[in-house]
């Protein structure tokens, strides 16, 4: 296991403990390090999965799913985190489906030069998502305006702007305890 302070195998776990690890358990039957290093306090690994996945897997977001993945990707090169980028660009890069489509995506975010391979609402969500993360406190009415004006409806900032604090957050915690993929699966198509 992969972070600066304690995490609680399976072995070690209590019921309180046992219960909340069920419930972070990846598709493949694992709980990855974003999860486990919250086992000290069983709470708050319930409360990072409740909002996990209403922020990025909720059947209610109308975000296509390789641009919510390209946005949490995007939030994650900002922060510098490569706990998330490794795993949500996996997930973007197998969601895209087009390899040299994929790497030119790559770049640009890299590069922070978005404008380089998307237009139009995409870009603007990426826009948005780089000010929201860099400079909160500069937000304005005509961010959200901007938005609009490229047909991203309000449902879609909100989901947008949830994606975007939920990895502000997660970039955070993650960079800010050490953790690694060490002994993770990682991206949620890879298989075991």
């Amino acid at each position: 296991m992969g972070a600066w302070i304690k995490m609680i195998s399976d072995d070690e776990a209590d019921a309180e403990l046992l219960d909340v690890l069920k419930l972070a358990r990846t598709p493949h039957g694992t709980v990855d390090n974003v999860m486990r290093v919250h086992s000290l306090r069983p709470n708050t690994m319930r409360g990072h999965v409740v909002l996990y996945r209403a922020a990025l897997h909720d059947d209610a977001n109308t975000l296509p799913e390789w641009l919510q993945e390209t946005i949490s990707s995007y939030v994650s090169i900002l922060n510098d985190c490569p706990y998330s980028l490794a795993n949500h660009w996996a997930n973007a890069r197998h969601l895209i489906g087009d390899a040299a489509r994929a790497e030119k995506i790559e770049a640009a975010l890299r590069g922070r030069r978005p404008e380089l391979a998307f237009e139009g609402a995409e870009l603007a969500l990426l826009r948005y998502a780089e000010k929201l993360t860099i400079s909160p406190g500069r937000m304005v009415p005509g961010d959200v305006e901007a938005l609009r004006a490229e047909g991203v409806d309000d449902g879609q900032i909100l989901e947008a702007n949830q994606i975007i604090g939920y990895f502000n957050y997660v970039n955070r915690c993650l960079n800010g305890l050490g953790v690694t993929t060490e002994g993770d699966i990682v991206g949620y198509y890879s298989e075991t």
